[in-house]
């Protein structure tokens, strides 16, 4: 069967995609999704994306190659194979980025990307309790949960000393500027986490213009003899076959299986497809490159009063914050574990935000290599992490064989500039320096890790070399910009030298903006639907 549009991926952008464009009812949309349905409850619940961490039934589990800057370590890169992608298994943090990010944006070549121009999209997609404002919606499909009504008492100790040092409290990480020190926004509903499939897909699905193919994994894109992309080549419990697409094929894969699936497809460097025998149909060397992600780093505290570790340390801590979310669908089941944080200049000479923190109520790690649980440190604790916000190493994503089977290689390549380890080592020195505020020594018993045998600039560096890994915001593989050689797709999200084929999803960010990525990557969707939907309104003119 033929449909006007297929899009590969049921992410946070293709969910979005799908809902809009059969929202007309005049075009059809097929759209394919590797794995299942989000309706079980782990999806639902904000704590659930501990038991889909490493979850292979809805989480590709992919690992990177071996970072040489931090111990030869491979660093987990979980990405979402479920409906709603990533975005039915993150930790929910609604973050927009700063203005510069998309200065930036622009600069590159790219007309209309702006803040300016995508703050419209940002407020389309949101249903704020802030009401209409300049910078706010009320009426959205993604419901906004301002979570400083209901964070641990204990956040107020960081912001306080926040404030102690000179930071200014930012109530609105999302308004008119992202400096500052505040709680995060969550993209909550009632207490459930409110992803594109749930405000998106799902009341777009008793539309006929919309069929929605699960458990389907997109092999191969089809092209004619002019370069045309006119389909995709699928497998489904088994069965090979392929489907087709009369306007455009659209990618929504992410930044690791977009790139992946264009390699497969011919559309890369010609050496690589030669390399694993493949057919050339564009020499495209970007696709690929430009590879960015986030590191973070985590330093451990014991408290001297109750944190979230009593709660969620004993059966009577779980059964009372579990009946209180029963009853109530409140309390800290219905929050993220992230809750108070700051975007900050590590130094006087930043002239924007460099540096982002975390400050959760509740000390834990999770363990490597087996299912994910909230395992609290067995004391009241809280810890505070940090990450640089705009990192300038770049990396790769290839595929390892020609074969949809094998998992790609990705290679972050982190640390690989002298401003990547400076933002370290600054951010690690305003840890230090805050957990010296007042208000913050006043609920401190210790330094827990790393501890006093980290103290000097070069022993915080290593700490981070040995500790840090990916807070999961891979995006840029599939740059946006003019030149077909240094990027991949247009400021229209074409990709450069074939036709009928578009990409909308975090692998077109030119460079990675400032904070969490699930927010950025949901208003390219709206933003790309939109021309989308003009481009084919000229043609039926």
């Amino acid at each position: 069967m033929t449909y006007d549009y297929i899009i590969v991926g049921a992410g946070s952008a293709g969910c979005i995609l799908a809902s809009r464009l059969t929202d007309s009812g005049r075009f059809s949309v097929l759209l394919l999704e590797a794995g299942g349905s989000d309706d079980a409850l782990r999806f639902r619940i904000p704590i659930g994306f501990l038991n889909t961490y490493y979850n292979s039934s809805c989480n590709w589990m992919y690992y990177s190659q071996p970072e040489a800057a931090l111990g030869n370590r491979a660093i987990y890169c979980p990405r979402g194979k479920v409906l709603g992608g990533s975005g039915s298994i993150n930790a929910l943090i609604y973050v927009r980025g700063q203005r510069q990010d998309f200065t930036d944006w622009a600069a590159n070549g790219n007309a209309g990307w702006s803040f300016d121009d995508v703050l419209p999209y940002y407020k389309r997609l949101e249903a704020h309790p802030l009401g209409n404002t300049e910078f706010h919606n009320a009426a959205g499909p993604i419901h906004i949960t301002q979570m400083k009504s209901g964070a641990h008492r204990i956040c107020a100790a960081f912001l306080e000393g926040c404030a102690s040092l000179g930071y200014v409290r930012n109530d609105d990480f999302n308004g008119a500027s992202l400096e500052g020190a505040g709680i995060y926004d969550i993209n909550t509903r009632k207490g459930l986490r409110d992803s594109s499939s749930r405000a998106y897909l799902r009341p777009a699905l008793q539309r006929p213009q919309l069929r929605v193919e699960r458990h389907c994994l997109a092999e191969k894109i089809l092209f004619d003899d002019r370069k045309r992309a006119i389909g995709v080549a699928v497998r489904q419990n088994g069965e090979a076959r392929q489907c087709y697409a009369a306007r455009e094929v659209i990618l929504s894969a992410g930044a690791v299986d977009t790139p992946k699936l264009l390699q497969l497809s011919g559309v890369a460097d010609q050496a690589l497809l030669a390399k694993h025998g493949i057919a050339v149909v564009r020499h495209a060397p970007a696709v690929g490159q430009n590879l960015q992600d986030h590191l973070c780093v985590s330093y451990f505290f014991k408290a001297n009063q109750r944190t979230l570790n009593d709660a969620y340390g004993t059966w009577a801590g779980k059964v009372r914050v579990g009946l209180q979310y029963l009853l109530t669908r409140k309390g800290p089941i219905s929050l993220s574990v992230n809750q108070a944080g700051a975007f900050l200049k590590s130094t006087d000479t930043q002239e924007y935000p460099n540096i982002q923190l975390y400050f959760n109520p509740l000390s834990y790690e999770i363990p490597k290599g087996r299912i994910a649980s909230l395992r609290p440190e067995p004391y009241s604790g809280f810890l505070l992490a940090f990450s640089p916000c705009r990192p300038t190493s770049r990396g790769t994503v290839e595929i390892a064989s020609n074969s949809v089977s094998d998992a790609p290689l990705i290679r972050p390549n982190y640390l690989a500039t002298q401003k990547d380890i400076d933002d370290v080592i600054h951010g690690s020195v305003l840890v230090r320096k805050l957990m010296q505020a007042p208000a913050l020594k006043a609920i401190t018993l210790a330094e827990v890790k790393p501890g006093n045998a980290v103290r000097s600039a070069e022993e915080m560096l290593q700490y981070f070399r040995a500790e840090a890994g990916s807070i999961y915001h891979l995006c840029g593989s599939c740059a946006m910009g003019r030149n077909p050689l240094t990027s991949v797709v247009s400021d229209r999200l074409k990709v450069h030298g074939v036709e009928a084929l578009r990409i909308v999803d975090a692998s077109i960010f030119p460079n990675v903006t400032s904070g969490n990525i699930n927010a950025p990557t949901m208003m390219v969707a709206e933003k790309a639907a939109v021309a989308i939907l003009e481009d084919a309104s000229a043609t039926l003119q």
